[in-house]
């Protein structure tokens, strides 16, 4: 009889926490807590809120009668901490440590999923874990360099997501991720392109405040020179530079939204300009897409388009009119966390992975 392991899974959010119950792959609760800003902003500190956020996935369990003595594990959303490479690792007090730190000096409330599943996981003497953070570090040492002494690339970006769908392509060819090459393009608010040679992203751009195409909220790369000036322009502050890069960048700037459908209504409309934004947009992509298949030296299984964009025909067609010759395009719209996490708590329980252990 097949093994049935239940998993809790908990993803928290600026103004939300996600939960979930998976038995084996099978979903069977999900929900998504509200969290009124009025309430959050009673705490002085993302830390402070993970009684109050800890409380209130424990009132969900028990409103849906769910026994805490079912569960066989419990994973977080991985948080900011230091590089690691990727995988589902042991939450240890090592690791919860780490998650503390970091949700001091980084502020994100991704940080106390695992501080929460940590607790809950000790109280019924069960494993927890985390898996796949955006700190996921598997570079080259030849991609870390920039051109400039004393600087860096470094690796911040979509890894839960990429490498979940990396697995589900490499699963369906009846093959390991570990004996495949992928570039994998997550396209959402943020846009990271990754070059996966056997299962490590070798190459990707820095999502979050560095380089790439640009997104419907950020800036990617800028001309450095631009940049320099805008510095040094006596108009903006460092925090002000800073949104302008990240939250008012890219389609932002521009357009004044961040929703790739409301700029397709407008060219629909005839707006020249929200076309013109549109095309640059899949033509940086495209360019980021190619780049990437250079890491790869052209030997790739597959092109795999991922994210909330996905869902986009439009953006996808004109996508693949750009970079058709380049092989096998696949498309996965979406960004499915919370089956994400499960799988790779899954893949432990069942023993077809090892855990790794912090350090």
């Amino acid at each position: 009889m097949k093994s049935i392991f239940r998993v809790l899974v908990i993803n928290p959010g600026s103004t939300s926490t996600k939960i979930a119950i998976f038995d084996n792959e099978q979903l069977v609760l999900e929900e998504t807590l509200r969290h009124s800003i009025k309430v959050l902003d009673e705490f002085d500190s993302i830390l402070e809120q993970y009684e109050f956020r800890k409380k209130a996935v424990m009132k969900v369990l028990e409103k849906r009668d769910i026994k805490l003595n079912s569960i066989s594990g419990i994973v977080g959303r991985g948080g900011l901490i230091k590089p690691i490479e990727g995988g589902t690792y042991k939450l240890d007090n090592n690791l919860v440590e780490a998650l503390k730190q970091g949700a001091i000096e980084k502020g994100h409330a991704s940080n106390l999923a695992g501080i929460i599943a940590y607790e809950l996981a000790c109280e019924l003497g069960i494993k927890a874990f985390v898996i796949d953070p955006p700190c996921v570090d598997e570079l080259d040492d030849i991609a870390r360099i920039t051109g400039l002494k004393g600087t860096t690339r470094i690796s911040l970006f979509h890894a839960l997501n990429q490498k979940a769908v990396a697995r589900r392509v490499a699963y369906k060819a009846e093959k390991q991720y570990e004996d495949c090459n992928f570039i994998v393009a997550h396209l959402g608010g943020g846009i990271s392109i990754g070059a996966h040679k056997k299962g490590r992203v070798i190459d990707v751009n820095n999502a979050l405040d560095g380089d790439g195409p640009f997104s419907p909220e950020r800036a990617g790369q800028i001309p450095t020179g631009e940049l320099i000036n805008l510095c040094y322009c006596n108009k903006y502050t460092k925090e002000e530079i800073k949104k302008m890069i990240v939250g008012k960048g890219g389609i932002v700037s521009y357009l004044g939204v961040n929703d790739v459908r409301a700029v397709e209504n407008m060219i629909e409309k005839g707006d020249e300009e929200a076309k013109l934004i549109y095309d640059a947009m899949i033509y940086q992509v495209a360019k980021e897409i190619g780049a990437m298949a250079t890491v790869l030296k052209g030997e790739y299984d597959a092109i795999i388009i991922t994210g909330g964009i996905a869902y986009s025909e439009k953006f996808c067609n004109m996508l693949k009119h750009r970079i058709g010759f380049l092989g096998d395009i696949l498309v996965f719209p979406g960004e499915d966390e919370m089956i994400a996490l499960a799988e790779g708590a899954l893949r432990v329980l069942k023993g077809v992975e090892k855990g790794k252990i912090f350090l």
